[in-house]
């Protein structure tokens, strides 16, 4: 991983006040000095935190609004990455100078609740005070908490309020041990909660999202489920996880996340094929996964197709080399991608396209929640725009 890449600063074919990248190890003594000193050159509008489980998340986040003054959104990760490969144990911070960005946030709380009429009243209230500028477009950025089992009903909600805004974000992660995650808000943190943030920009916007899997086989049938604990009990009418270990010619015994991120269940929707990640293996014999699921759903197992070179040729489109590549991640596309032994084409790519972001638990993007999903915003200089 690059350590302390200021973006503007190593590429001047950019304009001043491109974005600042910055990469810690969390444990550094002088992380917060080291975060100050690389992010107040540019004078940021909002910084962004994505940190490994176990750093002081809301301590950090508290000091840089009162060192820097710019709104700091933020949450724990399984893992980051910051114009480089993928790493662990560190602290990315993404500064958006406030030359080139305006931003606000509001949160979204009691996802257990379910309390959209209040998220609504809240998202509303944003947008409201948040008016569009000429030549200056708006983006959305969705934070949610990756254990509340809540990020479909988030998603199309704010997609509901904010339907013309290309809207993108992750599930914050805990690494791979699925027990408690953060989000923060200028030092504030919210358990069951989700954080929307609102920014708009001179850079040109595009979106970019890239998954790797195709359907492969016959189709399976969710016989039963608890879609409330995304928990498949039985498929073809038999113990989920032992027909699902059949279908793929292993045993029960030999699941483990990194044979779920290679073979993965895809559910078709609106024409498209998207995956169903699994998560674990209950002691009954279940399969609880990362997104919502259903009894008489149809699923297909995914085959892999090439793990890099499809998203090199997807950025290879946007016709130019962006300023940043805001991207979100999932834990079980870089699990597929290490076991590949492909971390060097990994780090490659992400430095050439100035890729930035957190692996999440989840994906968001058009309103849906996705698994196993490249999520990313390309933000580029006007003349690169279509």
């Amino acid at each position: 991983m690059i350590e302390g890449l200021a973006v503007g600063e190593t590429l001047p074919d950019l304009a001043a006040g491109a974005p600042v990248v910055l990469s810690h190890p969390a444990a550094a003594p002088d992380l917060v000095a080291r975060l100050l000193d690389g992010l107040a050159p540019s004078a940021p509008a909002a910084v962004l935190l994505f940190a490994s489980p176990g750093t002081d998340l809301p301590g950090l986040a508290a000091t840089l609004r009162e060192g820097l003054g710019a709104r700091v959104i933020g949450c724990s990760s399984a893992g980051e990455f910051a114009c480089g490969g993928y790493g662990n144990g560190n602290v990315v911070a993404v500064g958006l100078s406030a030359r080139r960005f305006r931003a606000d946030a509001v949160w979204l709380r009691n996802l257990s609740g379910l309390g959209v009429s209040e998220w609504m009243t809240g998202l509303r209230g944003l947008l409201t005070r948040f008016d569009a500028q000429p030549r200056r477009q708006r983006f959305g950025l969705l934070l949610i908490d990756g254990l509340s089992r809540q990020e479909e009903l988030v998603a199309a909600t704010v997609d509901a309020v904010a339907h013309r805004l290309p809207v993108l974000g992750g599930s914050a992660g805990d690494g791979l041990r699925f027990e408690e995650t953060c989000l923060v808000l200028d030092g504030e943190t919210h358990r069951d909660s989700a954080i929307f943030a609102l920014f708009e920009t001179d850079f040109a916007l595009e979106q970019v999202i890239f998954d790797h899997f195709s359907p492969e086989g016959g189709r399976m049938v969710v016989t039963a489920a608890i879609p409330e604990e995304r928990l498949i009990l039985e498929i073809n009418a038999e113990p989920a996880a032992e027909e699902y270990a059949r279908l793929i010619g292993l045993d029960p015994e030999a699941l483990n996340p990194r044979v779920f991120a290679e073979n993965p269940l895809l559910v078709r929707m609106g024409g498209q094929y998207h995956v169903r990640a699994i998560r674990e293996v209950t002691p009954e014999g279940g399969l609880t996964l990362m997104s919502s699921i259903e009894t008489g759903v149809l699923l297909a197992l995914g085959r892999a197709d090439d793990l890099t070179h499809g998203l090199e040729a997807r950025l290879r489109d946007l016709g130019g080399r962006p300023a940043l590549i805001l991207a979100f991640d999932c834990i079980l596309r870089r699990l597929a991608l290490e076991q590949a032994g492909l971390e060097p084409a990994v780090a490659r790519l992400f430095a050439d396209w100035r890729i930035a972001g957190f692996n999440t638990y989840g994906e968001q993007h058009g309103g849906v929640h996705v698994n196993q999903t490249f999520v990313g915003l390309a933000l580029m200089e006007q003349h690169h725009a279509a």
